[in-house]
C-alpha cells in the first residue's frame, strides 16, 4: 500500500471539506480550490469534518499511482487555502527592470521590446522593488507554473549570470575563452 497514500489528511479547524460525487472542495481563508479524482480511488471526509481519507480497491498499477497522487493533491489543496504558497524570483543584469502595470507583469529584460505577461486572477504578483517579483497564491500547481513560465522568459545565462532566477538559485559561472 502507498506510505503517502494511506496517511489521513488533518484539516484545521478554518478550513472545510467537502464532497460532490468525485469532486473534493477546499474552502479555507485564503480561497477555495475543487479537484475531481479518478474512479479507482475513494475520499471519504471524516464525520467530524477534522480528516480526509484515500483509499483504493485494487491492487492494479494505475490506481497505486493514482492513490498517493490524490492524497498529495488534497493535502496541498488544503495547506493552499490556509496558509497559501509562495515563490519569489530575482532579475540579475545590468537595464533589467520588472513593473506590474494594471493586470500585467512587465518585464525589460535585455530584449528589444518590452515583454508583458498577463497575471492570472487567481495569483498575487507583487514587484517590492525592480528586480525582484514576488508570486503568492492557494493553488501550489498555479504558483508553480506562473513562476516557471516568468522565468523560462530570460533564464539565467551560464557566462555573466544575467537573467531572471528563483531566489536562492545558483548559476553554475562558464569561464570565457579568455581563461585558457
Amino acid at each position: 500500500m502507498s506510505r503517502i497514500g494511506r496517511q489521513p489528511i488533518e484539516v484545521p479547524a478554518d478550513v472545510k471539506v467537502s464532497l460532490e460525487g468525485a469532486t473534493v472542495k477546499v474552502k479555507g481563508p485564503k480561497g477555495e480550490l475543487s479537484f475531481t479524482h479518478n474512479d479507482e480511488v475513494k475520499v471519504a471526509v471524516g464525520e467530524d469534518g477534522k480528516s480526509v481519507v484515500v483509499t483504493r480497491d485494487t491492487e492494479e498499477r494505475t490506481a497505486k499511482a493514482l492513490h498517493g497522487l490524490t492524497r498529495a493533491l488534497i493535502n496541498n489543496m488544503v495547506v493552499g487555502v490556509k496558509t497559501g504558497y509562495e515563490k519569489k524570483l530575482e532579475v540579475q543584469g545590468v537595464g533589467y527592470v520588472v513593473s506590474i502595470k494594471g493586470k500585467n507583469l512587465h518585464m525589460r529584460v535585455g530584449f528589444a521590446n518590452e515583454l508583458v505577461v498577463p497575471i492570472p486572477e487567481i495569483l498575487t504578483v507583487v514587484c517590492p522593488d525592480q528586480t525582484h517579483i514576488n508570486v503568492s497564491g492557494c493553488d501550489k500547481q498555479a504558483v508553480g507554473q506562473f513562476a516557471a513560465q516568468v522565468r523560462s522568459l530570460r533564464k539565467p545565462e551560464p557566462y555573466k549570470g544575467k537573467g531572471v532566477r528563483y531566489v536562492g538559485e545558483v548559476v553554475k559561472i562558464k569561464p570565457g575563452k579568455s581563461a585558457t
